[in-house]
């Protein structure tokens, strides 16, 4: 005799979730812009949604068939420069833009090759401090690395780059004074969600392992954040 608890959902059901396949899983991640040294000693500059640190290392996802993947497989200096939410139109400006020629022919319809990506974006070139490619100016977090690691993904369509961080350079604006860190209350990136660009909201609360000093009040813990309403 069956006794197992009935239901009525089966057991792969769950009514509060649907199971989709959206076409990209940029679930909210930040910009970057990568500047690297092209085989004629000119510069590229592209925009990515896939990266992310470890410690100083930061882990770099780029298409296979892009100039950046090209670049640093042969000249390792890049810098990864890192927007703010008002830049995301010359975010937008690089993003039908490629510095391979003829374009490859995995690139979306409509790119188009583009030699001078920071002319074209509106862009400054700052001279760097370590490495050849330099830093956007305009960008307030800027750090200068080279690519210890670039290795093919699982699926052949992508690149994985282990990028060690060297000199960062920061807008002051963005720094607690007199120390090395960064500001979370002045710092906002721009954040690239499932193809729409966004800046961070107000502060919710910190980890318990920060030691970023405090310069203005805020919640002590995500528990003594104002709770999110549930429309009725």
């Amino acid at each position: 005799m069956d006794t197992a608890p009935t239901s009525s959902h089966p057991a792969h059901q769950d009514p509060a979730h649907l199971e989709i396949r959206p076409p990209v899983l940029y679930f909210g991640t930040p910009v970057a812009l990568l500047s690297t040294e092209n085989e004629d000693g000119s510069f590229n500059l592209a925009p990515i949604s896939s990266a992310w640190a470890l410690g100083r290392t930061v882990l770099l996802g780029l298409g296979r068939q892009g100039q950046t993947a090209r670049n640093l497989a042969d000249r390792p200096d890049l810098v990864v420069n890192l927007p703010a939410p008002e830049l995301w139109r010359a975010v937008e400006r690089l993003a039908p833009l490629t510095g391979r020629h003829p374009v490859p022919p995995g690139k979306p319809h409509g790119c188009r090759f583009e030699p001078d990506k920071f002319g074209a974006a509106g862009l400054t070139e700052q001279p760097s401090r370590g490495v050849r490619p330099p830093r956007v100016a305009e960008c307030p977090l800027q750090l200068e690395a080279r690519a210890e690691q670039v290795r093919p993904d699982g699926s052949g369509e992508f690149v994985i780059v282990e990028a060690v961080v060297g000199t960062v350079h920061a807008d002051a604006r963005i720094v607690v004074p007199g120390t090395d860190h960064v500001d979370p209350a002045a710092w906002s990136p721009l954040v690239y969600s499932f193809g729409h660009y966004f800046g961070l909201g107000p502060e919710l609360g910190h980890s318990y392992r920060t030691r970023t000093p405090r310069t203005q009040a805020a919640p002590d813990s995500p528990a003594d954040a104002e709770p999110r309403r549930v429309p009725d």
